[in-house]
């Protein structure tokens, strides 16, 4: 296309996240002219943004420009692509109430912010917020492209693809390239010499292939490799957090005989396998870090003081090329010249073994003309039969949003995986109660007041 384009960043005060993607964008060509409208509701954050752009914008020389707003439908207007990164409720109050309620009733989570009780709440709490995103698009940047960066990923992206169906949206994680760059470095691989393919939800897809390029052109599969370096314990290798051994996913490769793409700590509260109340053995032996989010919260907070501080004093700010997909979205939208990311995207039979409606992950081919998924087939049965289990939560968290039927809350509680082998019913019907409770006014309306419905 001509010109230049209009990114909005809606969430401009994550700004290490913000940073990272218009880093990307302002490096390409084609795209460093672009406008760069950022929009946040916490003025100090949104100013402490600005100053990141601007000196990015003269660091690297480009003619790009920073505007900043607190009116979201006046950010959007006009924009050709919309970034969001949000996180409704925060730290404090929000997540911390996710994370100490269950505990009460001896519900230990991970990360609580994709599945499971936190995951339900998050979905209730964010939601609405992307809807209204949704509405000032259709007002006024109706053809603009989403790129949604919100968690609960799965939840979000089939929740505005069921009630604004023609907003233009991509859900983006990196745990697709991410774990790919991690087992490289397992195996002792360049990654450049790997191929894989991976499809099935947000942060429950595994690679279909995971392969390694041969001198002779060929391809070489690795997961014998990966197997054995697990039972002859050279793999995983420690990792950048070493409270996240990465045992889990391992484990479960020895089992359903795939890779999972998203991490240990995630995947240990996606199952009923690995957080047992009085089964500390299993804990100890996967290394399953129990409250990790919050641990990762606050480690953050206290960074970024640093951090903004450092930037605010510095003359430039050095930008490292992120694995985010983001710009190269923009670019092969902008330029033509095609691309192939991993997004979540309507089901739309990309993958035939799993509900046409659900969000899928799947790898898309962008050019021109947007974002197009890419047909998958069905996957192996028992990589299905999993999918489902969250599946199965995600949808009934997105038919209490779109109904605002209260008792759907309880239903998808009911059937998480991990809540269900954990608490009795009575148990989890009480949990939703004190959640809903203890959320108040972050929630919608119709979700607040507590359920009189108990078991007979």
């Amino acid at each position: 296309m001509a010109g230049n384009p209009k990114i909005t960043f809606i969430g401009a005060g994550s700004t290490v996240f913000m940073k990272n993607i218009i880093g990307d964008v302002l490096q390409r060509p084609a795209l460093s002219g672009a406008t760069i409208a950022l929009m946040d509701l916490n003025p100090q954050r949104l100013e402490e943004s600005a100053i990141v752009v601007n000196k990015l914008i003269s660091t690297l020389g480009v003619k790009a420009k920073a505007e900043t707003y607190s009116d979201q439908r006046k950010a959007l207007a006009g924009a050709d692509f919309v970034v969001v990164a949000f996180q409704i409720g925060g730290y404090e109050p929000c997540t911390v109430t996710d994370f100490e309620v269950p505990k009460k009733y001896g519900l230990r989570q991970t990360i609580a912010d994709t599945l499971g009780v936190g995951g339900i709440m998050r979905g209730l709490r964010t939601v609405p917020h992307l809807w209204k995103v949704c509405e000032d698009m259709l007002a006024v940047c109706p053809e603009a492209i989403m790129l949604q960066y919100v968690n609960p990923m799965a939840i979000n992206t089939w929740a505005i693809s069921e009630k604004y169906p023609t907003i233009r949206q991509v859900g983006l994680c990196h745990s697709v390239q991410g774990t790919a760059m991690e087992l490289a470095h397992d195996l002792d691989i360049p990654y450049e010499e790997i191929r894989y393919r991976a499809a099935g939800i947000n942060h429950m897809a595994f690679y279909l292939k995971f392969e390694q390029r041969q001198a002779d052109g060929s391809y070489r599969n690795l997961y014998p490799d990966l197997l054995r370096g697990y039972r002859e314990g050279r793999a995983p290798k420690p990792g950048w957090n070493p409270r996240c051994p990465n045992k889990v996913r391992y484990e479960m490769l020895t089992r359903l005989g795939y890779f999972v793409t998203e991490s240990s700590e995630h995947f240990a509260e996606y199952t009923p396998y690995f957080i047992k109340e009085g089964r500390d053995d299993l804990i100890e032996k996967f290394g399953i870090p129990l409250d990790e989010y919050p641990k990762r919260c606050i480690e953050q907070i206290e960074r970024w003081k640093g951090q903004a501080e450092a930037y605010r004093s510095a003359d430039k700010i050095e930008v490292q090329p992120s694995k985010e997909y983001a710009s190269s979205i923009i670019n092969s939208v902008w330029t033509g010249e095609p691309s192939v990311i991993y997004g979540n995207v309507r089901n739309n039979g990309c993958i035939t073994s799993l509900p046409e409606n659900c969000a899928a992950e799947v790898p898309c081919l962008v050019d021109a003309s947007g974002i197009q998924p890419t047909f998958i087939g069905a996957l192996p049965p028992q990589l299905t039969a999993l999918m489902r289990t969250n599946i199965n939560v995600q949808e009934l968290t997105v038919q209490a949003l779109m109904t605002e039927n209260r008792e759907h809350i309880y239903h998808a509680a009911m059937m998480d995986p991990h809540t269900a082998a954990e608490l009795d019913l009575d148990q989890i019907w009480s949990l939703v109660d004190d959640l809903l409770a203890a959320h108040g006014d972050w929630l919608p309306e119709w979700a607040r007041t507590s359920s009189k419905v108990k078991a007979a």
